[in-house]
């Protein structure tokens, strides 16, 4: 018989990604994090793939650290962070989970094995086998996944980032590469998998750029500053039932609204722009490649002119424009040439000046 009660939000730990580069400051951030959220006086765990280096954090930080060698295979992984669980740590560590996918025995050498147990060195045979050498590695993988979401602590799982271009045709037909930034070195679903999950940087260590984020963590991680131990101290202050409003809407009054210039422009990836719409651009076309039909929106803000956006927000933006209320914008950051960047607006919100 099922049976239902209250929904109330109590020791509901977060699963966390932190994708980065080296020099980016993941391993850091990280156990800055797990050391807010556990506090002072307290010990988080670390499962250290990296050859013992977060004993490099070892002055810096309170924390028990976990050895985990090659073969890296998904049940590894599962079993440490179990132990970890288990033995009652409140933020677990694990850096780095990418080895999962691409180190000694990850998933990418799993799949390679099957492949050269199911064909050996029959080429042909082997072509035929690929898909089917996949079944194992992604199972585990799957299972791997689905316990983590069953873990209680908090988890921060750490990922490698690399730099990714593709190969496109330009408008002459010529073949040209382009940037697409930095790509977390992992099966490709998992850092939207996490509660939350963060890409940092080498020129802003420690600084989050959201993959994902929804509205009631926003508040836990705020854009403009390196996450930090009172990012910590918030993520287990809400897992615990508290910060019921972690809405990221500005004050109602109108004096607390942030002052709108009209120069205002993003400064970096994600930030939050609040701005009134003074004109909204629209041009259409055909796509040279695909023959079909093109629209896209830019936003005009006094002088500047800045970020193309979607048709799902377009009403929105007309109707913020005709009642001349003030938008708070957010956006993503976009390579298209090296060197070269737009702004791609994720969203829009109307704010009630009150």
């Amino acid at each position: 018989m099922y049976t239902f009660r209250p929904a109330i939000r109590e020791k509901v730990g977060l699963l966390i990604g932190l994708v980065g580069c080296s020099g980016s400051g993941k391993t850091y951030t990280a156990m800055r994090l797990a050391s807010g959220i556990v506090g002072k006086g307290k010990r988080f765990a670390v499962i250290d793939t990296e050859a013992r280096r977060s004993l490099h954090y070892a002055g810096m930080f309170e924390f028990d650290m976990c050895e985990v060698k090659a073969p890296f295979r998904p049940e590894a992984y599962t079993e440490a962070i179990k132990a970890a669980d288990e033995a009652g740590y409140e933020a677990i560590v694990v850096d780095s989970f990418s080895h999962e996918w691409a180190g000694e025995g990850g998933i990418l050498d799993w799949q390679e094995h099957e492949l050269d147990r199911m064909a050996g060195e029959d080429w042909k045979k082997r072509e035929n086998c690929k898909m089917a050498a996949w079944i194992k590695p992604k199972m585990g993988h799957k299972q791997m996944i689905q316990r983590l979401l069953q873990v209680r602590a908090n988890l921060i799982l750490c990922f490698r980032a690399e730099e990714k271009v593709k190969m496109e045709k330009d408008a002459n037909n010529k073949t040209v590469i382009v940037p697409i930034g930095w790509q977390p070195i992992c099966s490709k679903e998992v850092p939207y998998e996490m509660t939350v999950s963060f890409l940092l940087t080498p020129d802003k260590p420690g600084y989050p750029h959201p993959l994902k984020l929804q509205e009631q963590h926003k508040l836990l991680f705020p854009l403009d500053r390196p996450i930090n131990e009172e990012s910590g101290r918030k993520v287990a202050e809400w897992a615990a039932g508290g910060i019921t409003d972690t809405s990221s809407k500005p004050a109602d009054k109108k004096d607390e609204i942030p002052e709108f210039s009209d120069d205002a422009e993003p400064s970096s990836a994600g930030d939050i722009v609040i701005l009134y719409i003074e004109e909204i651009e629209k041009k259409e076309g055909i796509n040279a490649k695909t023959k079909k039909p093109w629209t896209s929106w830019t936003l005009k803000v006094g002088n500047s002119k800045w970020g193309t956006f979607s048709g799902s927000i377009a009403a929105l933006a007309e109707s913020a424009k005709a009642e001349g209320k003030p938008v708070e914008v957010t956006y993503i950051t976009k390579e298209f040439a090296p060197g070269k960047s737009s702004n791609e607006i994720v969203s829009l919100k109307v704010m009630d000046e009150g």
